[in-house]
């Protein structure tokens, strides 16, 4: 299965919209695309300033960039957006291991509304 980058703002708002979950480490918003969606699986990441400098910023995005190919590879479902979202103090400090497991919570607690 493959996973599509999100670039646009019209996806970013259009997930923001739909359901979400918010774990330890990051926040978790997931839209089903609707039918004649491809079967694709779509991610987007996003870090706001509240997290620390650009530095900061790059690094927990490349966290959930990994965390993301590892989890959703496996259970993520086609037709799907998903949007990580890291938290302050804490994507960057969780164990990696301890990351994986929030995504997979996460997930299961979006896809189970």
């Amino acid at each position: 299965m493959t996973m599509i980058t999100l670039k646009r703002r019209q996806d970013f708002i259009k997930a923001a919209q739909s359901s979400r979950h918010r774990a330890r480490s990051l926040i978790l918003m997931a839209r089903h695309r609707g039918e004649g969606a491809t079967d694709d699986i779509r991610v987007g990441f996003t870090s706001s300033k509240r997290i620390g400098g650009a530095c900061t910023r790059n690094r927990a995005k490349r966290r959930l960039r990994e965390a993301a190919r590892i989890v959703l590879t496996k259970s993520g479902r086609p037709g799907w957006d998903y949007v990580l979202v890291s938290v302050a103090h804490k994507t960057i400090k969780r164990r990696f291991s301890s990351l994986l497991v929030d995504l997979n919570l996460a997930l299961q607690k979006v896809h189970a509304q």
